[in-house]
């Protein structure tokens, strides 16, 4: 669960960042963990879909945030 946590932080400083400086370089979610859920939905490092996973280095900084977002969201349900 402590992992959970540390991905909701790492989540909300990266939209608040982003959010602050429009010369913010917008960082990847990925931990190198790689491993899908039991359900395999979500990697259990970056709380990210397959798709959002194989998207990512095509997507622009909006789409890029909005997936920041949805694992803050996420981890916050997680962790509840």
């Amino acid at each position: 669960m402590n992992a959970i946590k540390t991905i909701a932080e790492n989540a909300r400083q990266t939209c608040r960042k982003a959010e602050i400086s429009a010369d913010f370089v917008m960082p990847s979610p990925c931990l190198s963990v790689c491993k899908m859920d039991a359900e395999r939905v979500f990697c259990q490092g970056c709380l990210r879909t397959i798709d959002e996973i194989t998207r990512w280095s095509r997507m622009d900084d909006a789409g890029k945030l909005a997936i920041w977002r949805l694992i803050a969201e996420r981890a916050d349900k997680a962790v509840a």
